[in-house]
């Protein structure tokens, strides 16, 4: 069974960073395609940023130029680097876990992120 654990999360003043961590285990970590999706209260699930099995990415226009999704085989790790906070991104964030072979999909418990002054 495949297992991801967020960490990084917090609460930031507008125009602040963070940086978010994804660690996985009880899978081979290189073929997944791996994303951070973001949940707002009252809204629906969106998909912030993705990045391929060979490093390829895609972000939502709305954080494109802000964040930074990248990925450490090594350590079975994924990030997201986020710069110039502001308080509409402010959301659970979730890591994901895409086999683009047997099409399933892992999810992370999801870690908070709060902008605010």
């Amino acid at each position: 069974q495949v297992q991801l654990v967020e960490s990084g999360g917090g609460l930031v003043q507008p125009g602040g960073s963070l940086r978010l961590s994804c660690t996985t285990s009880g899978g081979i970590f290189i073929r997944y395609v791996m994303g951070w999706y973001r949940q707002a209260p009252g809204k629906q699930r969106e998909l912030v940023a993705v990045i391929g099995r060979y490093g390829n990415v895609n972000y939502a226009d709305s954080v494109k130029g802000r964040f930074t999704i990248s990925r450490d085989n090594a350590k079975n790790t994924v990030y997201l680097q986020m710069n110039s906070l502001k308080p509409e991104d402010t959301a659970v964030y979730y890591c994901n876990a895409h086999s683009p072979t047997s099409r399933d999909d892992y999810w992370g418990q999801g870690t908070q992120v709060t902008v605010s002054s």
